[in-house]
């Protein structure tokens, strides 16, 4: 069984120390939830070609760019469903679009070149997507823990909280255990505040008060920086 979603929002991040994470939790009690998801491992997939060509054209921070990976929210088995997610930002909006079928099927696509089981818009436009980028295939698995929380008043916003930010270049399966080189110091977490408008009061507040910035910190970015120093010989640079 198959289905998709989409999704057009904002996207903010967010680089706090314990303090600061503990000052967000504080003001979030009344307004927001823990979600369905909760608290939860998740697991990446990261696609890219041969040479890099998406994330290199991404951390030029053009107008325009676009990524694929497969997510899980647990490790992952054949029967379990994983999200097949297409995302594309242009113009600082994040426009997502996810199809959710089970792993045995995802596996058998991207990993054995087979189409997507699947006959919809949203799939059309990820093998379209793979067709483009001829030489794409799996290189980065890329995991984080991960409290995800949901507004008490039924608005829009999202507010997740990602730590032990990991990632590795082999065993790239997403039943497979957490371990990899860490991106992200343990005493920082990255926040991230989605939203398809403006900032509730609280928030506005909040980052007011506490004096808290938006980052241009990437995960997988990251990630691609610390391969291509350790490829050259030299150290991890911010």
């Amino acid at each position: 069984m198959a289905y998709q979603t989409t999704f057009k929002r904002y996207e903010l991040k967010y680089l706090l120390d314990r303090r600061e994470k503990e000052d967000v939790l504080d003001a979030m009690a009344g307004h927001m939830r823990l979600d369905d998801f909760g608290r939860s491992t998740i697991r990446n997939i990261y696609f890219d070609t041969d040479n890099f060509r998406l994330i290199r054209h991404s951390m030029e921070k053009p107008a325009y760019k676009e990524k694929l990976r497969i997510r899980s929210y647990c490790p992952a088995g054949p029967a379990d469903p994983v999200f097949v997610e297409l995302k594309k930002k242009y113009d600082s909006v994040v426009y997502k679009r996810r199809l959710v079928i089970p792993e045995e099927d995802a596996y058998e696509s991207f990993h054995e070149g087979k189409p997507l089981p699947v006959h919809s818009q949203i799939a059309e436009e990820i093998e379209y997507f793979r067709k483009y980028y001829r030489t794409l295939h799996p290189v980065v698995f890329l995991s984080y823990e991960r409290e995800a929380y949901a507004p008490t008043d039924g608005s829009d916003i999202r507010i997740t909280l990602d730590e032990n930010i990991i990632y590795r270049t082999e065993d790239l399966f997403l039943g497979s255990e957490i371990y990899g080189t860490r991106l992200l110091d343990e005493e920082y977490t990255l926040m991230e505040i989605k939203v398809a408008g403006g900032y509730p009061l609280w928030i506005s507040h909040l980052l007011a008060k506490d004096h808290l910035y938006r980052t241009a910190f990437s995960k997988y970015g990251a990630a691609y920086k610390d391969m291509a120093a350790q490829k050259a010989g030299g150290l991890l640079y911010a």
